[in-house]
């Protein structure tokens, strides 16, 4: 009887894998991504260059790995309300952005990727899809509380909620990011919440005058109703677009 193959190689460290998306993250900072070699993050973590090539194929994964285990540390404690929920990790992922590791390494995979379709890929798998169990988690919360309404039932209703998902996570993503390194500006507690007011009661929420609604009043359902083809106009039905009859 042949002999069964032999698996080769030391076991994968969990310890030099930190060590390395550590020093992946400092060399970036240092030398952005221009400069940024493989072998510069060698020398900084202690491993061989042979070690980096056998886990990451080349610098762009790394620094997309790197960059995703900081988003890693986002978590949504359950603080009482839906409201709550979305202020709290819209002011901890803002607080994620500020730190210049973050910030350096996800802008430069992110004008990297302009370039590179692979790498757009990695990026929405290793950060963006890997991130949205914050928003189903939420929802799940809201659901429970009585503050969205369940989702349909069978395979529709799998469809819409995981198009709601996806909403809702571009929009607070999008919303956060472009503040904090496109337009250079502090997330507040107020802004935190004009954000959450807007995603929970739509614009009439931010209009001056009238504050957030308060934290028991149901929300509004994320998605229109199916069939509606526009919003909801001043008499609460539904409002055509324009040019339509």
């Amino acid at each position: 009887m042949a002999d069964s193959p032999r698996r080769t190689g030391r076991p994968r460290s969990a310890a030099a894998d930190r060590a390395i998306l550590d020093a992946t993250r400092s060399a970036l900072v240092d030398l952005g991504w221009g400069r940024l070699t493989m072998g510069d993050v060698a020398l900084r973590a202690g491993v061989a260059k042979t070690t980096l090539y056998r886990r990451w194929s080349n610098k762009s994964e790394l620094v997309v790995d790197a960059v995703a285990v900081l988003f890693d540390e986002l978590e949504l404690p359950d603080r009482g309300s839906l409201r709550a929920d979305v202020e709290g990790v819209v002011l901890s992922f803002a607080e994620l952005l500020e730190r210049p590791e973050t910030r350096t390494a996800l802008m430069a995979v992110v004008a990297e990727a302009t370039r590179d379709e692979a790498l757009r890929a990695r990026i929405r798998t290793a950060i963006v899809e890997r991130q949205k169990h914050l928003v189903v988690e939420g929802r799940r919360r809201a659901q429970a509380r009585g503050e969205l309404p369940p989702d349909p039932p069978g395979p529709e209703g799998a469809a819409e909620a995981a198009r709601a998902v996806d909403l809702v996570f571009d929009v607070i993503a999008g919303a956060v990011v472009h503040r904090c390194l496109v337009s250079a500006a502090r997330v507040t507690p107020r802004w935190a919440r004009s954000l959450t007011a807007l995603l929970l009661h739509g614009l009439a929420a931010t209009s001056p005058g009238r504050g957030p609604r308060p934290s028991g009043q149901t929300a509004a359902p994320l998605l229109p109703p199916r069939g509606a083809a526009g919003g909801t106009g001043p008499d609460g039905g539904v409002q055509k677009p324009a040019g339509s009859v």
